[in-house]
């Protein structure tokens, strides 16, 4: 997408040692454009196959010319020994018959159809893939628009069902599995950037994600989807962590980020086995609950799950709660360190007083798992009356978070932060303030992007001994993993790439 031929050069390079198979060139980002010239000069200093785009503004390009030049120009790559055109399917009869009987034999047409509004019907979408045949292409390309995470799986249907080759690509941050998942459902190619935030198209992941991230090039019919629901959710560093522990051990799976909106419509959309588990976050950890066939007691208690098991015998979705391990045995550690005592005698958090600061899915895991080891619970929440709720239920205390500043009844006591309060980009706020602190021995947060929040800053400023979010997501993590693939968690692994994560 380079403004010059230079700029397009240099970078079809990067292209070949990034490990692209193809370069797609956009005639209409360039500045400036002499036809015979530039093609001839990036046709042959380009070291893969070329495809060439030449997009008008009336489908999403930057072109605003004359539109006989244009096709004039995408008819001299061809005869300039060009691999691939593209074409907008509004143009597309009169440009093929321009070329018939002088189309080498290994140039190929990509005939393309982009909608930036939706994606249309299943339907809808097989009509235009034969009103797109119908025009002589070699290649069908369509783009939809994601409004739901759902829509793609009409995409996926017609890449997987079509006899001819497709581009199957839904735009925008809720289509990202349509470009990752390509090699599954028998797409024809997938579009990577060269750099983060430089794209053709909402949504685009860079090649090295693409190859590095994801294991594209291990991608194939065959391969378990597994993902993290939540939304947001793209700050998630689970596909890192999975994807590489996948790679480690030979499994055949691929972690993705799952931008879901209603999430009993998404279980329904993605019912196949190969859809094979979850990992769910804020805001569908109570909601996930529901849509299970079958629930572990411990997430019956807390109300709450946040890993999805789907057998593959009968499709049936099971239900775990693997929080609060993480983050109990995360903070018990943090004590025993703290007091110098052995991890034989009982927990630490026996008669602690343990205060909970949230009262959604993961302040219930952590009130349920701190009642269980002996420690006496207390809840802060905005809204008082929820935590007067989760308290009762554990028979604990409650408290409005307003109240939380005042409240130290006792000194060495243990804050657990269970809220998204301080959590990137609103890195400079914090649920208590620093004066509060110094009545805690412990403090804990469940965030990990950043890995040190304000809060945990002013607690260890405090003199607070600190637990991250990082060691309850590994904690947990390790449970995950087994459950995933039936393996043993790479343990070494998983802890190496904590550490790396600063």
């Amino acid at each position: 997408m380079g403004e010059t031929i230079e700029k397009m050069v240099v970078d079809m390079s990067k292209a070949k040692t990034s490990g692209a198979d193809l370069v797609e060139v956009r005639l209409d980002t360039l500045k400036r454009f002499n036809p015979r010239q530039d093609l001839e000069v990036l046709i042959r200093k380009c070291p893969l196959p070329t495809l060439f785009t030449y997009r008008p503004k009336w489908e999403g390009g930057q072109y605003e010319g004359d539109e006989n030049s244009r096709r004039d120009a995408l008819r001299l790559a061809m005869e300039l020994g060009a691999d691939y055109v593209d074409i907008e399917l509004k143009v597309a009869h009169e440009f093929i018959n321009s070329i018939h009987g002088r189309k080498p034999e290994k140039f190929k047409v990509i005939v393309s159809s982009h909608n930036y509004q939706n994606t249309p019907s299943v339907e809808d979408l097989g009509n235009l893939v034969v009103s797109i045949q119908a025009t002589g292409a070699d290649i069908v390309k369509i783009a939809t628009t994601a409004l739901e995470i759902t829509d793609v799986a009409r995409i996926f249907q017609i890449t997987v069902h079509s006899q001819v080759p497709v581009i199957g690509l839904v735009m925008g941050e809720r289509g990202l599995i349509s470009r990752i998942l390509c090699p599954k459902f028998s797409g024809y190619l997938t579009f990577g950037s060269l750099e983060p935030g430089i794209v053709s198209a909402p949504g685009q992941p860079t090649i090295k994600d693409l190859l590095n991230l994801y294991n594209f090039r291990q991608l194939g019919p065959d391969t378990k989807v597994f993902g993290v629901i939540g939304k947001p959710v793209s700050h998630s560093k689970s596909p890192h962590l999975y994807n590489e522990a996948f790679k480690s051990v030979g499994f055949n799976g691929v972690y993705v980020h799952l931008l879901v909106d209603d999430i009993a419509k998404f279980f329904h959309t993605y019912s196949a086995a190969d859809f094979a588990g979850f990992s769910c976050t804020i805001p569908h950890k109570e909601a996930a609950l529901k849509c299970c066939d079958e629930v572990s007691p411990v997430a019956k208690s807390i109300g709450a799950v946040n890993c999805i098991i789907r057998r593959p015998s009968d499709g049936k979705l099971f239900g775990y709660n693997t929080d609060y391990v993480g983050a109990i045995s995360a903070i018990e550690d943090g004590l025993r360190d703290l007091h110098k005592i052995s991890s034989t005698s009982g927990s630490p958090l026996a008669g602690k007083l343990f205060v909970v600061i949230g009262a959604g899915g993961a302040g219930k895991a952590l009130a349920y798992g701190a009642k269980e080891k002996g420690a006496r619970v207390v809840i802060a929440n905005r809204t008082y009356a929820r935590a007067r709720e989760l308290a009762d239920a554990v028979g604990g205390d409650a408290l409005s978070l307003a109240d939380l500043n005042n409240f130290h009844p006792e000194n060495g006591m243990i804050l657990a932060n269970t809220t998204s309060i301080g959590m990137q980009p609103k890195v400079d706020e914090t649920p208590i303030s620093k004066h509060a602190l110094k009545y805690y021995s412990l403090v804990f947060d469940a965030i990990y992007t950043p890995k040190i929040t304000r809060l945990l800053r002013e607690a260890q400023e405090s003199g607070a001994t600190i637990v991250t979010g990082l060691e309850m997501f590994i904690g947990q993590a390790y449970e995950q993993f087994e459950r995933f693939t039936g393996l043993p968690a790479p343990k070494e692994l998983f802890k190496q790439f904590i550490s790396n994560l600063q």
